[in-house]
């Protein structure tokens, strides 16, 4: 496995198997990758993993890729998505932008340098957000203090 790019969590959902296992032969000597046959399954996973990219399909049975995202954007806002699909009608793309938080919309079939590519600058984009809330986090623990600071001077 390449070592450098192995920590990077991918949880790959496709309801059909050979595409399950062309992504997972193709992907897994470059991340750690998780495979899911169904929007329910890549839910369990999400509970129980820390998952850094989100890669699904838009057409499975149960339901689509776009109403996936949508229902998990509140419980699990952390995993950057990415919208795979054979069909590219521009209204399912504005709704996955809209509705699903989708950080890029790729077509089927993918060619491997390129979804790695795109894999990578969604990780980059999930490290950022990360580094920004810790800034948030110690930013508001600062000026709390200062709060404090300037409300004992008042009282005093």
């Amino acid at each position: 496995m390449n070592t450098e790019h192995a920590s990077i969590r991918v949880l790959y959902i496709e309801d059909e198997p050979h595409n399950r296992s062309l992504f997972e032969a193709t992907f897994q000597n470059e991340f750690s990758v998780i495979t899911a046959p169904s929007a329910a399954k890549g839910l369990e996973i999400l509970k129980e993993d820390t998952i850094h990219v989100l890669i699904t399909d838009q057409r499975m049975p149960e339901m689509t890729g776009i109403e996936f995202l949508s229902s998990i954007v509140e419980t699990f806002p952390d995993p950057v998505r990415i919208l795979l699909t054979g069909y590219t009608e521009l209204s399912s793309v504005v709704e996955a932008v809209n509705q699903g938080h989708i950080f890029y919309f790729a077509t089927k079939p993918w060619d491997a340098d390129n979804l790695k590519t795109i894999i990578l600058k969604a990780y980059e984009h999930y490290q950022k957000q990360h580094e920004d809330k810790e800034v948030i986090e110690k930013l508001t623990k600062i000026n709390e203090g200062l709060e404090f600071h300037l409300r004992q001077k008042l009282i005093s």
